[in-house]
């Protein structure tokens, strides 16, 4: 396995465990904010999931830059 291939597997890994984590945190944290204001809790929804297309998005950049 090249040292490319390896920094691949563990950024999908990173990534994955990262979306679970928030995906699965989701629904409790846009009711404790909602608790406060509808749109506090629509607000937090939207980052959280704003920020799982973010880390693709950087990703992508990063990887475009560094000819991969």
């Amino acid at each position: 396995m090249k040292r490319s291939d390896r920094s691949s597997v563990v950024a999908a890994a990173v990534i994955m465990v990262m979306s679970f984590v928030i995906l699965s945190a989701l629904p409790t944290v846009v009711l404790w904010f909602g608790t406060f204001s509808p749109w506090l809790g629509f607000a937090s929804g939207a980052l959280m999931i704003g920020s799982f297309f973010l880390v693709f998005w950087a990703r992508a950049l990063w990887q475009r830059r560094h000819d991969r």
